[in-house]
């Protein structure tokens, strides 16, 4: 996994890319939260989609909530940055407009976008 930082509105924001699949269940969404608290010290995490389980995205696994509640009870914030459209699931695309709404987790199509977001997130 290849991470890097940034600064913005003074929040440090790592945005981590990989060619492999790295979430594939609750334990491992933890090892990365703390990867990322502890070596990188932020609690704003960009990553791309390709590093999550496509299990991810099938809402009746219930790994997407599973593994965003880590995000949210880590006091972390988490952008997931990709194309989604190919997703034909009415019941994703409802969940993915929910959390864009809210101040935790956003999907978002480019880097640019996920910094902007992770960065104004209160």
């Amino acid at each position: 996994m290849n991470i890097k930082t940034t600064e913005l509105n003074s929040h440090v924001i790592a945005i981590a890319h990989t060619d492999s699949v790295i979430l594939i269940d609750e334990q491992s969404t933890l090892d990365m939260i703390m990867t990322i608290s502890y070596d990188h010290r932020s609690n704003r995490i960009a990553l791309n989609k390709e590093a999550i389980s496509e299990d991810f995205f099938n809402l009746s696994t219930k790994l997407a909530g599973a593994m965003l509640q880590k995000f949210v009870n880590y006091n972390m914030k988490f952008a997931i940055i990709g194309d989604f459209s190919g997703y034909t699931s009415k019941a994703l695309k409802d969940f993915i407009y929910e959390c864009n709404k809210g101040n935790n987790v956003f999907f978002v199509s480019t880097e640019q976008e996920a910094i902007d977001k992770l960065s104004k997130a209160k």
